[in-house]
Order: structure tokens, then sequence, then C-alpha cells
């Protein structure tokens, strides 16, 4: 268990610079601040593997599915790219949600920076829960492969244009709960009115977009559960990669309408674990062909949106 503690206290430090050290003084985000930030936090993910190749081979931690140190490595990649690739669709949910709740630029990450804290401990206690699932009941695999199908047919069908957080079910059981006022604080996510503590629409944005993203891990948990049932890999690559959702989601949020073929990506991912969680026990797949299939599926719909021009684009 030290191990576990040791990561969760490096994760803790890591939140602590960011905010206490790095962002400090709220500012707004540049694109080229979020590029760096982005880079630092891909190549902090992607060295971990060393951590976990050390790990495995000098049987510092458990072990329970008999992973060779290199299948664990490769393993803590896929499920990392997986987790990586599905979160660029929460980039999108989030976009709108600040939209929607008219939040500035300079107090969005703040809200980003609680987001993730809550989504740590929400996607810690469903991996925990999803493993022991799998380990205890085996069929329990194919229910996950049926949902990952469907999920990945809505997400072809859907179209997010429509989707309005002020409208959702989520906002009206929080406005049951809180007086919600109709002006930003400051950075405040509660101000005093008349006596009673009501929720300015800071803090309406943080609880949406908290809820939206355990809705999220509902879809990206089983997934990665398809590339291993380990489950410090598991926890590893989804934090690690959702720590750096926040410089990537202002990256890239500027960027949206660019991106416009990446949910066929999304689905083309979604469907594949799907069908690798259906057939686990028919055909065994190698390792690296599930990070070509994600890592190809990625990379083309990044180059069908830079290179394929959208109808409204002059072809001139």
């Amino acid at each position: 268990m030290w191990v576990w503690g040791l990561f969760i206290a490096l994760v803790v430090v890591f939140l602590a610079l960011d905010l206490g050290v790095f962002h400090k003084n709220e500012h707004v985000i540049k694109s080229k601040e979020a590029g760096i930030w982005t880079a630092i936090w891909v190549s902090v993910a992607l060295g971990f593997s060393g951590v976990i190749y050390w790990l495995f081979s000098s049987g510092m931690v458990e072990n329970p599915t008999g992973l060779t140190p290199n299948n664990a490595v490769l393993k803590y990649i896929t499920g990392y790219l997986i987790e990586l690739s599905l979160s660029i669709d929460n980039v999108f949910v989030i976009a709108v949600i600040f939209s929607a709740f008219k939040i500035p630029p300079i107090y969005q990450h703040r809200v980003l920076f609680w987001g993730i804290l809550g989504a740590i401990v929400f996607r810690g206690l469903m991996i925990v829960f999803g493993v022991a699932l799998i380990t205890k009941f085996e069929w329990i695999i194919y229910v996950f492969g049926v949902f990952l199908l469907y999920t990945a047919f809505k997400m072809l069908k859907s179209d997010d244009s429509d989707f309005n957080p002020k409208n959702s079910w989520i906002f009206r059981q929080v406005k049951k709960l809180f007086p919600i006022t109709g002006t930003l604080h400051g950075h405040d996510f509660f101000v005093k009115r008349m006596g009673v503590n009501a929720a300015t629409p800071l803090f309406m944005a943080l609880v949406v977009i908290e809820l939206t993203d355990v809705l999220f891990a509902l879809d990206s948990i089983p997934a990665i559960l398809a590339i291993t049932a380990d489950p410090f890999i598991v926890f590893s690559s989804n934090i690690l990669a959702i720590l750096g959702l926040r410089s990537m989601y202002f990256l890239i949020s500027r960027m949206l309408e660019k991106f416009r073929f990446i949910n066929y990506s999304l689905v083309v991912i979604l469907a594949f674990v799907g069908l690798k969680m259906l057939f686990s026990h028919q055909v065994e797949l190698p390792e690296w062909v599930s990070l070509t299939v994600i890592s190809v599926s990625l990379l083309a719909g990044i180059v069908a949106s830079l290179l394929i021009p959208s109808k409204e684009e002059d072809p001139d």
C-alpha cells in the first residue's frame, strides 16, 4: 500500500504546486501557456511508464493479473491514451457549461482545479468497484462491453449543439438545494444575501462539471478495464490523464470547430474496446494492437479535421 500512498501524495503535491505556486494569481490562460503545461503533463504521464516498469520488475507493487514489466508498460500507455482521448469529449462539454453560465476565462482555471479534485475521488471509488466487480463476477465484462457499444452508437447519433446545462436534470436538482445568484461575485462560490448563503454561477458551473464528469467516467472506466484489470495501472493512468485535462482544455477549447471529426475517433475507440470486452474469452489481442488502433483512430480524427474543409468554409 505504500506505493499507492506515495502516488497519491505525489498527486497532492502536483495540485498544491499548481494552485499555490504556478497559478497563485488568477489570470487568463493563454494558448502558449496551455501548450507548455499540456506538454509537461503528457511528459510526466509518459515518463511514469518507466516507474511502472520498475515497480513491476522489482515486485514492489501487487500484480494480481500476473503482468510482465513490458506488458504492464504497454497496458499503462494504452490506458492513458484511452483516458486522454475520451477526455477530449469532456472538453467540448466543459466549454458549453462555461458559456452557459457566463464564466469569464480568468476564473475557469479555479473551477477546473476544484472539479478535478472531486473527479479524482469519484473515479478512484469507481475504479475500486469496477475492478472488484470484474474480479468477482467474470461475466460483468460482457455487460461493460455492451454498454460501451451502446455509448459509441449514442455518441455517433448525438448532437452536442443541443446540450444546454441549464435545462439539465443536474441543474434543476441543485437549484432545489441552494438559492442562486444571477451574477458573479469575484471568484467566490457562495455569497451571503439577506443572511442566507446563495450559490454563485461559479459554483453551479463547478457542480454541473463535477457530475458530468461522473457520467463520462461511466464510459471511460469500463473502457480502460477492457485493457487491464490491474488496479494500480487503471488508477494511475486515469488520474494522470485527468491532471492534464485543465491545460488541454485551455489549449483546444479555442479550436473546437477545427476538431469536428474527433467525435468519430472516440466512436471507433469505444466500439473497439467494447468488442474487445465481448470477445475477450475467444480472442486475445496483443497489447500493441490495442495501442495501434487507439493511436491511429485519434490521429486520423485530428488529421481529417485539419485537412478536410467544413461546408461553411469557402473552398477558395
